[in-house]
């Protein structure tokens, strides 16, 4: 089932995200950040959520790290941001038509030229979005008994420092230079760019009002500004996210991918005592005609290093839970353990160890299969 990444960069935004799954397990990468994967609320949707921290830089990090953990076909940035005009209201919706990474610029006598990055949204994810917009249903997922805010379409901003002035001279030198931009942020730069260098992966940044970056934040955040406005962004964000795997479901094969089915259609015709081997369109792995010499057998110690590597293609995959995981690498190192030590109470005792694994893993077919092939190379030489 197709997973949509649901990145924030504040713990209170993650709530506000995490409030639609159902049955969040964490994921583990293995460089320590910790993800969790659950279902939106519903539909059932696999989703994986991430806390990204604060800033461009951590964020391009984390988000390239959960795409490439995930292999989403959608990624989406979800928080708050601060309204750069006073027509954008507390509590409005800002969904980025383009971010700019407002920071580049060259420093000359007559002042600071400002040389940006921008990243514009992928044309199907803002039909979606818009759509998503007009029919109005994505308001069900807001909080009970709460009012639908305004919803626009509009840049962002994104830069290295909270703005929370109108008079400064960073704020005039914003709005001058970026007098389209809706709202100002953190992080949604980052995001951008390491969705846009992972084949141009579909993204949306959905921002919540909730301060308008002018001085007066503090009275804002008091009021209870920020809980109200990431709850709206997160009500849009998971209806998009829903739409968007919809989409991705119904989505018809492209020609390239048809015609590579129709090459996986291989006829063999073999006439006048002729032989055939094999004759395929795609082959992936070993390929054995006939009875391979004893020789080349592969033995059980190859065999369990080539089982860690699909387990943990599978965790990957989530086709395998992390207690199942993590106990079936126990197994495995018993096994191996047990096999180096080359003798008839090491070759036994691995092949206990081996029949708790098959018993761990037998709800994968594949990697049940490969134990029993494992057990059968060592069965060979007990």
């Amino acid at each position: 089932m197709v997973m949509i990444v649901i990145l924030t960069a504040l713990d209170l935004e993650y709530q506000a995200v995490r409030r639609h799954l159902s049955d969040p397990r964490v994921h583990r990468h293995t460089a320590g950040t910790r993800f969790e994967v659950g279902r939106l609320a519903g539909d059932g949707r696999r989703v994986a959520l991430g806390l990204v921290g604060k800033g461009n830089h951590p964020s391009a990090v984390i988000t390239e790290r959960a795409i490439a953990e995930f292999s989403p076909s959608a990624l989406l940035f979800v928080g708050v941001a601060g309204a750069l005009w006073p027509g954008v209201g507390l509590g409005d919706v800002v969904v980025a038509t383009h971010v700019y990474a407002y920071h580049g610029g060259t420093s000359e006598d007559d002042g600071l030229k400002a040389r940006p990055r921008v990243w514009e949204i992928d044309h199907e994810t803002d039909q979606i979005a818009r759509h998503l917009y007009r029919t109005g249903a994505w308001a069900r997922h807001l909080p009970a008994g709460a009012a639908a805010p305004e919803v626009r379409f509009g840049p962002i901003a994104a830069g290295e420092v909270v703005q929370d002035s109108a008079i400064s001279a960073h704020a005039q030198w914003v709005r001058r230079t970026y007098n389209d931009a809706l709202a100002i942020e953190m992080e949604a730069a980052g995001v951008a760019q390491a969705a846009h260098h992972n084949r141009s992966l579909p993204m949306a940044v959905v921002r919540g009002i909730s301060d308008r970056a002018d001085g007066t934040k503090i009275e804002t955040d008091g009021l209870n500004w920020q809980p109200k406005a990431v709850a709206n962004a997160a009500a849009f964000a998971v209806a998009l996210a829903q739409e968007l795997a919809v989409e991705h479901d119904n989505r018809p094969p492209s020609k390239a991918r048809e015609a590579s089915n129709m090459s996986d259609n291989v006829k063999n015709v073999a006439r006048d005592n002729a032989r055939v081997g094999v004759q395929a369109g795609h082959i992936h792995g070993n390929v054995t005609v006939g009875h391979p010499p004893q020789s080349q057998a592969v033995d059980p110690i190859t065999q369990l290093a080539e089982l860690r590597d699909q387990l943990a293609r599978a965790r990957k995959a989530q086709e395998v839970d992390e207690e199942t995981f993590t106990a079936a690498e126990e197994e495995i190192a018993v096994a191996a353990e047990s096999l180096s030590e080359s003798t008839e109470a090491g070759r036994s005792k691995a092949m206990i160890a081996l029949k708790r694994l098959r018993g761990l893993l037998a709800d994968v077919a594949e990697l049940a299969a490969h134990v029993s092939a494992v057990i059968a190379a060592l069965r060979s030489v007990l």
